[in-house]
């Protein structure tokens, strides 16, 4: 018997849930062709994973890596992870499919988050788009529909209207000639534009024609424009549109926070209630006590009309900018920008400010911080990013990870690392999400490697129709991620993010090595899914 790669003596997970198996894997071309004891085979190649894991490549359900596997298709901070597939476009925050126009426009909107992509790309739909990725990455990428594209492209651009008469016409038709293209899932962001300039009935409305091909809606809850949302938005208005529509429901980074560590019980109360209803809800997390954006969350809805060259004009004349002040300070997230750090500044005039406290950019300016955080955006041309910094206490550090491990025994959870790969200080989810929850995490709270493993692989492709990934079996695609199980671990941290984890020998990405003895191949066998 002859096999191109071979995988022997190994303890095979097979990402189902079932406990580890003695066996090895044998490889032909982009599937797995046999498994159990293959002693007498030869290989093109030979892996031994004698004292390892043998499990399913793990999937992300939640990167916002869309500009940086195009700038960068090695994307050594997610393969290095043991990342097999990332799902791109979550929060309705992506670059497809755009006409050239509002792709050049919005990729500039989001340039604190996503950075920047070659100008030339071709974004007009969702099929050409995915065609950027194909075979020039490590990894597989699927991408959701973003709210954000087809908002922009029905109604004409960062415009607060509905999505109505002739705009849900041209709405309507990019959804559905989206999902015939391979969409996963339509994607939406209620903290952010223009996707936040929707109401629940158009929520509704676009999943009563997305669940005809049974995917989800992955939310991120809305917290502006909260006046538009069912109860005032929040999980409330996610489970509507559950109710109304019929449609599967995806919660975003849905767990405890600081202020609410160790009170699993309320934020899983109107989750239940609505499952109790009907609603086929699942949710994700990711293993750190904050998170990450960019600073256009915490501006009110008017000041993102027009999009960025309207924006910047509101910023740069005095009197404009009190006004904008003013509405940040009584927005719905109030005076929240005090306490995080920027990690991402687009130039090298200011690129000392990454890592600091807003705060003390601030008081180092003399200015408030919301004054502060206007005057950089400025500056940066909007290309600038923050993360929040972790709560002093490591009791409540520890308490929200806990909350979080107690998650991830429900069947209903996945891991989405919410990572931004983009700036000089990023939160450190970009380099170590994975091998924190399957390492440091896991051993901590003594959870089963088969439960931890399925979470990370067949519940993400089960949920997102990645058809064939997400489980060794045979004829199954080859996503195959090697790792000491009692060495793997994360070692980015939030002062010096940029650390690859430790443990991970071997990745397998349709049946190419991708990382072989923790080193980078340079293969890009990574394919559109």
């Amino acid at each position: 018997m002859q096999f191109d790669l071979l995988i022997i003596n190994g303890t095979v997970y097979d990402g189902t849930g079932a406990p580890g198996i003695r066996a090895d894997v044998g490889i032909d071309g982009k599937r797995v062709s046999a498994i159990g004891d293959l002693s007498a085979a030869n290989a093109t190649r030979v892996i031994d994973a004698n004292g390892l894991a043998v499990t399913p490549g793990f999937i992300d359900v939640h990167s916002h890596a869309d500009a940086a596997l195009l700038r960068d298709g090695q994307h050594a901070c997610g393969i290095r992870q043991g990342v097999t597939t990332e799902i791109i476009a979550p929060d309705g925050l992506t670059l497809a499919p755009l006409s050239r126009e509002n792709y050049l426009m919005y990729m500039h909107y989001l340039s604190g988050v996503l950075g920047y992509a070659s100008e030339e790309l071709d974004m007009s739909t969702y099929a050409t788009a995915m065609s950027n990725y194909h075979n020039k990455t490590s990894c597989n990428v699927a991408m959701f529909l973003g709210h954000g594209p087809v908002r922009l492209e029905a109604v004409g651009g960062m415009i607060d209207e509905p999505l109505t008469g002739d705009n849900w016409k041209r709405a309507e038709r990019i959804i559905r000639e989206s999902f015939e293209q391979g969409a996963c899932g339509f994607s939406t962001g209620l903290s952010y534009y223009p996707n936040s300039f929707s109401d629940t009935d158009e929520l509704v409305n676009i999943m009563n024609v997305v669940k005809e091909y049974e995917l989800p809606l992955s939310i991120h809850l809305r917290n502006h424009n909260t006046d538009r949302g069912f109860a005032g938005g929040g999980v409330e208005e996610a489970m509507e549109i559950g109710r109304r529509s019929g449609a599967q429901i995806h919660l975003e980074h849905y767990r405890t926070q600081p202020d609410s560590a160790g009170d699993l019980e309320s934020i899983l109360e109107p989750v239940e209630r609505a499952k109790s209803d009907g609603v086929d809800v699942t949710l994700e997390t990711y293993p750190y006590p904050v998170g990450s954006s960019f600073p256009q969350s915490f501006f009110p809805s008017w000041f993102h009309e027009g999009g960025p060259e309207s924006m910047l004009k509101l910023l740069a004349d005095g009197e404009s900018r009190e006004r904008v002040i003013d509405g940040i300070v009584s927005g719905s997230r109030g005076s929240a920008a005090g306490g995080n750090v920027w990690s991402h500044i687009g130039s090298e005039a200011n690129k000392h400010l990454e890592g600091m406290y807003f705060d003390d950019v601030a008081a180092e300016w003399n200015v408030s911080v919301e004054e502060m955080m206007c005057r950089v955006m400025l500056e940066e041309d909007l290309n600038c990013g923050f993360r929040g910094a972790p709560p002093a206490s490591t009791r409540v550090w520890q308490q929200v990870e806990a909350d979080i491990m107690e998650l991830m025994q429900r069947s209903d959870y996945m891991v989405g690392s919410d990572a931004i790969p983009t700036g000089g200080m990023v939160h450190p989810r970009a380099y170590g999400c994975f091998p924190r929850m399957i390492g440091r995490l896991r051993r901590r709270h003594k959870i089963p490697l088969e439960l931890m493993v399925q979470r990370l692989s067949q519940n993400a492709a089960l949920r997102f129709g990645l058809k064939d990934r997400g489980e060794i079996a045979k004829g199954k695609f080859a996503d195959i991620v090697v790792f000491d199980s009692e060495r793997i671990t994360d070692r980015a941290t939030f002062e010096d993010p940029e650390q690859f984890p430790e443990g991970i020998p071997f990745v397998v990405v349709n049946g190419q090595v991708a990382v072989d003895h923790e080193r980078l191949t340079g293969v890009l066998a990574g394919e559109a899914v």
